[in-house]
Order: C-alpha cells, then sequence, then structure tokens
C-alpha cells in the first residue's frame, strides 16, 4: 500500500466532497425546475359548473397528492375565455400556473379577433390533451322527423324554417352546424343563444326546430324523451348514446370533435412543463379519475406531451378553413 500522512488523508477527503458538491449543484437547476414548492393554480376562462371547469377540479383534486401543493382552480371568465388566456400569456416563469381551455379559445379566436393579444403557438406550450366530446344534432320533438337524411330533406323543403340554434354564435356548434350544412348542401341559418340552458328551452318548446350542442349537454335531455338526437359528430358512436348513429353512418361523410386541453405559458421551464404532462398523464390513467369523466359524460383521455401536439395541429388544419370560409365576424 502507499505510505499515507493523515494530511494527505485529510487533503483526499476534502477533494472528495469537493467533488459531491459540485456533482450536486450541476444537478441543482434541473431539480428545481421540477420541484413544485408553492401551489400550482389552473385557469379556466369560464364560470363554474360548466364541462371545463369541472376537468380543471377532477383533474387539479388528483394533481395535488402527486405534487404535494396545493392545487387552486381560478375561474376568470370573460371574452369566451380570451381574458384568461391573455392574463396567463404574461405569467413569471417563479409562478406555477397552467391554463385548460379549449378549441374556442385556442383556435377559433385567433382566427376571428383582430385584437387577440395572444398566439396560441409563441405564447403557450401544450402540456397534455385530457378529454373529448362529441357534438349532438337535435331536433325538437314537434318536429316529425326521426332520422338524418329525413331532416336534411325537410330542411330543403322548408328553407324559412331550417333554422339551426347553437349556444353562441362564434362557438365550435355554431361552425360545426355551418360544417353539416355545407356538407349536406342545405342552407342553414344559424341562430346563437346566449349559452345551452336558453337553447335547450326552445328546442323542447319548438320555437327553434334544430340544435347543435355539446353531448353532455344534450343527452340528458334525450335520455328523458324531451328532444331526439339524430347523429352524433364523433368517429364512432357514444357510450352515452349507443342507440344514436354517427354522421357517417346516417349517411353524412363528417366527423369534428372538441376537446379540453392544459397550456403552460412559454414562461415556464421545460422541465417543469414535462413533470407536469408526465403528472397529468398518470392522473388520467386513474380508474377513479376515468370513471368521473364518464359520470360527468366526458371521454377522458391519455396522452403524452407529443401526441398532444400532433392534436392541435391536426385539428387546426381541419377547423381554420371552416372558420375563415364563413366569413364570422364578431
Amino acid at each position: 500500500m502507499p505510505n499515507t500522512t493523515p494530511i494527505t488523508r485529510r487533503l483526499a477527503t476534502l477533494l472528495a466532497a469537493a467533488g459531491f458538491m459540485a456533482s450536486i449543484a450541476a444537478t441543482a437547476p434541473a431539480a428545481s425546475a421540477q420541484t413544485f414548492d408553492t401551489p400550482l393554480h389552473i385557469v379556466v376562462g369560464y364560470a363554474p359548473g360548466g364541462a371545463t371547469d369541472r376537468v380543471a377540479r377532477i383533474v387539479g383534486d388528483k394533481l395535488s397528492s402527486r405534487l404535494g401543493v396545493p392545487v387552486v382552480v381560478d375561474n376568470k371568465p370573460g371574452a369566451g375565455g380570451r381574458l384568461a388566456a391573455q392574463q396567463v400569456k404574461t405569467t413569471p416563469a417563479s409562478q406555477n400556473v397552467l391554463m385548460l381551455a379549449n378549441p374556442a379559445v385556442m383556435v377559433v379566436a385567433p382566427l376571428v379577433f383582430k385584437d387577440n393579444n395572444y398566439d396560441p403557438e409563441r405564447d403557450f406550450v401544450p402540456v397534455s390533451y385530457v378529454n373529448d366530446y362529441n357534438f349532438a344534432l337535435a331536433v325538437s320533438p314537434t318536429l316529425p322527423v326521426r332520422e338524418l337524411n329525413h331532416l336534411l330533406a325537410w330542411m330543403r323543403a322548408n328553407p324559412n324554417q331550417a333554422n339551426v340554434g347553437v349556444p353562441a354564435t362564434g362557438s365550435l356548434p355554431h361552425f360545426f352546424g355551418l360544417m353539416v350544412g355545407e356538407k349536406a348542401k342545405v342552407q342553414t341559418q344559424v341562430i346563437g343563444y346566449r349559452g345551452s340552458a336558453p337553447l335547450l328551452n326552445d328546442l323542447i318548446g319548438g320555437q327553434v326546430p334544430i340544435a347543435v350542442d355539446t353531448e353532455d349537454v344534450v343527452v340528458p335531455q334525450h335520455t328523458a324523451g324531451k328532444v331526439r338526437i339524430l347523429a352524433i359528430s364523433g368517429t364512432k358512436r357514444s357510450p352515452f348514446v349507443p342507440d344514436v348513429p354517427t354522421f357517417k353512418e346516417a349517411g353524412l361523410d363528417l366527423a369534428a370533435t372538441g376537446w379540453n386541453t392544459f397550456f403552460a405559458p412559454a414562461t415556464m421551464p421545460k422541465e417543469k412543463v414535462e413533470r407536469l404532462a408526465t403528472v397529468i398523464r398518470e392522473v388520467m390513467q386513474d380508474p377513479d379519475t376515468q370513471r368521473k369523466f364518464k359520470d360527468s359524460g366526458m371521454t377522458p383521455v391519455v396522452s403524452t406531451q407529443a401526441q398532444t401536439a400532433a392534436m392541435l395541429k391536426a385539428y387546426r388544419t381541419q377547423w381554420a378553413p371552416v372558420v375563415q370560409k364563413s366569413g364570422y365576424q364578431p
């Protein structure tokens, strides 16, 4: 063995310790970026109680225990969700903030509002796509049709009465209603309401013969026999109304869905975004989470960041021409 003195041994110990501390320092930034030591805020651009709000609360409850910090849902309604996006985009990198948004905010608004004040692709990073939903085309019980082809024939024969109600002008149901008319070569007059509740009241009462809205809104009325859903917009039948055909099954080659996706402000460190994407994916794989989504009439989705980005790209490709061709002006 080499002859070592106490001083030599001590120097070796100090050098080893210094190397160990240096290795910790080298990895500290990545570890810090992934650490959540303050509450995570999930911003929703709508009032409490709606579908997007329900999604945020289901996922937020599960995120809290996994991240080890409180998760707070902040409802910031206004301007159809755009106000929330405008606020979240300016979030400092030191703050833990996510936004849960739908296509109206991240696809439609940038195409139709000149003063939008945010760019979905520049100002935000997609984190995780967590659910999708179908659109339902329903008719009033006073309308004597029970199949989509019969409805389209009625609309062609009664163009002055072929009004299609939607929960809001500029909403996805609005543009989907236009897609139906274009695909079927039927002239449609879209009537925007101030929300789903007044739309359904008029549909049930026969004041408007046809309506397009999200399935979670319309299915309970269909199940209760108050309206009739003639077609669902997905690529396969909805588990919530398995007796109702898709548009393609009903003879119209058309499919479209909506979604809710978590976005981070572009200022958030990459490592933290990746950590959130991983944890949200774990939450969405949880059987209890999936049950809660289905109990709320929504279809849960488990996705990676890459899958979320690919979905958004395809969605913008599908919907941008529809919105632009409509000539819709707020």
